[in-house]
């Protein structure tokens, strides 16, 4: 264990899984606070021990049911608020998929799994709306 004098921020990991020509993106449903019921992005905190693609590809296997997938890392969001729980800063990570070849399933802390238009998302968790924003900027 480590003994820090200054506090230290949790770190999380997001993902934006896209797909089809217009882009859909892949949301869960929160099961649990902060933002119970609302969509978001999957993804979670990390382990201790693990690489933090390894984390990526757990939560998004978690939360979803997608595995065997290809990761690019978006980038670092770390705005002092993003997160109501506390310091948290996240990276991002983006692919696209093909959906004809996935088994969606909602599960760990997701109580639905859907795809939406990134042109007509709902009102999301967090900072996504920014991550998915930036990940489009990626792709591009």
């Amino acid at each position: 264990m480590f003994c820090y004098d200054y506090p230290r921020p949790a770190v999380t990991v997001d993902i934006v899984v896209f797909s089809g020509d217009a882009l859909s993106v892949l949301l869960i449903q929160r099961k649990h606070p902060p933002f119970e019921g609302h969509w978001a992005l999957p993804g979670g905190f990390i382990e201790m021990e693990e690489p933090l693609e390894t984390s990526a590809l757990r939560e998004l296997e978690e939360e979803t049911g997608v595995t065997d997938v290809a990761l690019t890392e978006v980038g670092v969001f770390g705005a002092p608020f993003r997160d109501p729980r506390g310091r948290v800063i996240t990276i991002a990570y983006t692919t696209v998929v093909e959906k004809s070849t996935l088994n969606l399933k909602a599960g760990s802390d997701a109580s639905e799994v859907a795809w939406f238009p990134n042109t007509d998302l709902p009102k999301l968790a967090f900072d996504h709306s920014e991550i998915i924003q930036k990940s489009l900027e990626t792709l591009k």
